[in-house]
């Protein structure tokens, strides 16, 4: 795919991180999270092509003080608990739809991800065609092998590995990342993010995969971003 095609990337930056405060814009191995976001769709495109979408004044000053402009603030019913992805892209487009700007597609990156690289975008952009509703990156689950629920009896019974008895015969699963959305934006406006079905991967190794969600994730990531550095 032709990168200078007409691709909106997308950084969502909600103010009310619980797990850890004011994630976004905590400082990790030397700068800002939100920043190795921005970093890789500078990498892919120019600045007025990258839209951070954000509720909070502080992520909006962190953000332009690293020369990028927010071209607008996010409402506060869609930066609550319950605000969806779908709505929060929904309303990026029809900002831009407001001031004549048209986008095909959407590349969403979640600023959780500080390992996803420029390569793994490209990767990801070249499996995508219109024909297609979006392409989702992923990695492969270790989960099937000793995934289980509890019986009406109270006994623990495995859902996936029932018969197989060797790890590589178990069907092989994959879970999202939540590293790279390349969205339909057509699809998207006709049938919401909830009910696309063309839906193609795009797999990743583990380290590369690692979704900041906790200060376990936070510590783990610091740690291999400055052994990296060493």
């Amino acid at each position: 795919m032709n990168l200078n095609k007409n691709i909106l990337y997308i950084i969502p930056a909600r103010g009310g991180s619980k797990g850890i405060p004011h994630k976004n814009i905590k400082n990790l191995a030397g700068k800002p999270l939100i920043y190795y976001s921005i970093d890789i769709a500078r990498s892919l495109t120019t600045d007025d092509n990258i839209c951070v979408s954000t509720d909070d004044e502080e992520i909006k000053a962190v953000v332009e003080n690293y020369g990028l402009t927010v071209q607008f603030k996010r409402p506060s019913n869609l930066a609550n608990d319950t605000a969806s992805t779908n709505d929060v892209i929904l309303h990026a487009i029809n900002y831009y739809e407001s001031i004549g700007i048209n986008y095909d597609i959407i590349v969403l990156l979640q600023p959780t991800s500080p390992f996803r690289k420029t390569e793994h975008v490209k990767e990801a952009l070249a499996l995508y065609n219109d024909n297609i509703d979006m392409v989702v990156s992923v990695n492969k689950s270790h989960t099937a092998s000793v995934l289980c629920k509890e019986n009406e009896d109270g006994f623990v019974k495995l859902i996936f590995n029932k018969k197989a008895t060797r790890r590589q015969d178990i069907t092989e699963l994959y879970e999202y990342n939540g590293a790279i959305y390349v969205i339909n934006i057509n699809s998207l406006k006709a049938y919401n993010l909830s009910g696309l079905e063309k839906i193609v991967k795009y797999v990743m190794d583990e380290r590369s995969s690692i979704d900041i969600d906790s200060m376990l994730d936070w510590h783990l990531s610091e740690y291999l971003i400055l052994k990296d550095k060493l």
